[in-house]
């Protein structure tokens, strides 16, 4: 293990009322340390506990035991708006729906997260147009996100998440609303992206195929994590 990983879980579990108020104990007891520019995969079936785990990795949600730090920050110790910060300037998140919005342009997707950082025209529109150029579709630039394929439009939502250089990148199944074609290639994209920018990538999926890209491979079952 690292002595000073980017990304670790010490002892996290974390547990949802739900409204019949029954508990839903989603993790339990999960253990997991990532050092800087590992490529790291979790496997499991749906309701595992894999989405949970990233909205922890990324802030979004704390624990109800144990603890998240990044950067070696304990997540539970910031604010709200600490923690929206630190994932604004820090972590890239890829979605799989996309989450593009249609009316805008390829390169305004790319974009939008610069835009709301407050970063510099230019550095938005240098930046936007080598990682288009790097993912083949620099000449659709203007186009509108709608009239992409399913590829595509992940392809454009790689690039918007690494816009702004996050040291981490989190993945939740990016490859589940494509065919195993694309799935493929978008997926060695990714990895090829991540091992460019040196950055450092959290992904969740349910192919053991795709997890096989990874450095290391996780499993998670009924909230439990074990080396797969």
């Amino acid at each position: 293990m690292s002595a000073n990983p980017l990304l670790a879980f010490d002892e996290v579990s974390k547990s949802y009322r739900q409204a019949s108020g029954e508990v839903l104990h989603a993790l339990h007891d999960v253990s997991l340390q990532i050092p800087s520019g590992k490529k790291v995969a979790i496997t499991g079936r749906s309701g595992s506990g894999k989405s949970t785990l990233l909205h922890l990795a990324a802030g979004i949600d704390v624990p109800t035991r144990g603890g998240v730090s990044f950067l070696g920050r304990n997540l539970a110790d910031l604010s709200d708006r600490q923690r929206t910060l630190q994932r604004r300037d820090h972590i890239g998140l890829v979605f799989q729906f996309f989450h593009l919005l249609p009316h805008l342009t390829v390169w305004e997707n790319v974009v939008l997260p610069g835009w709301i950082a407050g970063d510099s025209a230019e550095e938005n529109e240098v930046r936007a147009g080598d990682l288009l150029q790097r993912v083949d579709l620099r000449a659709r630039a203007q186009e509108p996100a709608q009239k992409l394929s399913g590829g595509e439009m992940q392809r454009v939502a790689i690039c918007r998440a690494l816009l702004r250089r996050p040291r981490l990148l989190l993945a939740d199944e990016p490859t589940g609303n494509l065919d195993d074609e694309n799935s493929v290639k978008v997926m060695e994209l990714l990895m090829r992206l991540v091992e460019e920018e040196k950055s450092t990538l959290l992904y969740v999926t349910h192919s053991v195929e795709l997890a096989g890209l990874a450095d290391e491979t996780w499993r998670l079952h009924s909230g439990i994590l074990e080396p797969s």
